[in-house]
């Protein structure tokens, strides 16, 4: 079955519009807070001039803005936090259990699973699942929202490495390959959350049941905890480093799924009654 546009049904913005406007029985349009209103009619009058597609980009580079305060601001309570030893207490003992486990299969296995939040890894990862949703849905909106969501876990890292600086635990407490970046926050932490929860969200948006999204959720947050604590075991992040990214990341998510659902909200209750006739196939 086609469109009036000759593309299959389900696929296109008449996908999205049939499609990912809900997750089970919510939907993703409504917004009942009168900020959430607000902002609706800022990315309507924003999507009137640069269209549907260029008001999405906008919202996140503005969502990417947002992080970047957060990043500063969750910087200088994670340094006071470590100046008082609170959470940071935890650090060292949480590295001895670790060493204390570590065996020459074992640390080979975790370093190998760690290499696919790496910096080749997770690209690798989210490029070819990037295509294949994009291709499938006929649609850029995937594309959009995974390069953006991996271009600003990117940033907040390299933000937050450069703001703090922390050390990472002695080389002669780390598995090699070692690194020598800053500590705060684990890259690889972050990116797992985001890159592993926004392709989480786009699966969930076309699940019909409740039992698929569940488990696609908790497979994402098993692979992102998984990877989290790869880095402590291996000896390369602080457990406080993983936390506060985990943390970072989740923020940094949150704020791409919503800019998402505006933009469903925009296209579909706030485009012309005729362009949305032919987008939708409706007479």
């Amino acid at each position: 079955m086609t469109d009036l546009q000759g593309t299959p049904a389900g696929t296109g913005v008449r996908g999205e519009l049939r499609q990912d406007t809900s997750v089970g029985g919510k939907d993703l349009t409504r917004w009942d807070s009168r900020t959430g209103r607000r902002l609706v009619g800022v990315v309507h009058r924003t999507s009137q001039a640069l269209g549907p597609h260029g008001a999405l980009i906008l919202t996140l580079l503005v969502g990417a803005v947002i992080s970047a305060a957060l990043t500063a601001a969750f910087s200088e309570v994670y340094e006071a936090v470590v100046a008082a030893d609170g959470v940071a207490g935890l650090d060292h003992p949480v590295l001895a259990a670790s060493k204390d486990v570590r065996t020459p299969t074992l640390d080979a296995v975790v370093t190998a699973f760690t290499d696919v939040g790496g910096t080749i890894g997770m690209p690798v990862l989210a490029v070819v699942i990037m295509a294949v949703l994009a291709f499938r849905r006929r649609s850029w909106t995937p594309v959009i929202l995974i390069v953006t969501a991996g271009l600003g876990s990117l940033l907040m890292t390299i933000a937050g490495k450069r703001l703090v600086g922390r050390a990472r635990p002695d080389l002669s407490d780390a598995v090699p390959p070692y690194e020598h970046s800053a500590s705060f926050p684990s890259g690889h932490s972050l990116n797992a959350v985001v890159i592993a929860g926004i392709v989480a969200y786009l699966i969930i948006l076309r699940l019909h049941s409740n039992r698929a999204r569940i488990l696609t959720a908790a497979a994402a947050a098993l692979f992102a905890v998984a990877i989290g604590l790869s880095r402590v075991f291996l000896g390369h992040h602080w457990l406080t480093d993983v936390l506060a990214a985990w943390a970072l990341g989740a923020a940094w998510l949150a704020i791409v799924i919503t800019a998402h659902r505006l933009y469903l909200t925009v296209r579909k209750h706030h485009e012309p009654r005729d362009v949305k006739h032919i987008r939708t196939g409706n007479k």
